[in-house]
């Protein structure tokens, strides 16, 4: 009898110990979960996506980007006839509005779209990097 009762013991206490680390594991992964949308969050921040309209709102949103707190980079991205706009874009920052700005790299992919009809499309894209050297020195 105390063989058994003894034996059920144990069994609650793993069956607790594995509640107890399962309990942990789930917060550790919403911990993770969360500090990786928090780092995609930033990320995005930093990041102008180039549409349709006039070259100057983009260069606005760029000075302002980086004249905010902590920001020493800025990300402009573009896909298909916006890509001659993000390239307007980045020169009138560098050139007329921030002298102390330059390209740190350009990255050109192409990305296959779906249309409606189901029939698929390359489209280029192009993500250019701009830093700010009086704050990265």
């Amino acid at each position: 009898m105390k063989a058994q009762e003894s034996l059920q013991q144990l069994k609650k206490i793993f069956q607790t110990n594995n509640q107890q680390i399962k309990r942990r594991e789930k917060n550790m992964t919403e911990k993770t979960i969360k500090k990786e949308i928090a780092e995609k969050a930033r990320k995005d921040e930093n990041t102008i996506f180039i549409g349709n309209k006039p070259p100057m709102s983009y260069v606005l949103a760029v000075v302002t980007q980086f004249n905010s707190i902590g920001s020493d980079g800025v990300s402009i991205k573009a896909r298909g006839s916006a890509i001659s706009r993000a390239v307007d874009t980045a020169e009138i920052v560098k050139n007329r509005f921030m002298k102390n700005v330059t390209v740190k790299n350009i990255i050109t992919s192409t990305e296959i779209m779906t249309n409606e009809d189901g029939r698929s499309s390359n489209v280029s894209s192009i993500e250019i990097n701009l830093i700010n050297n009086k704050k990265a020195m």
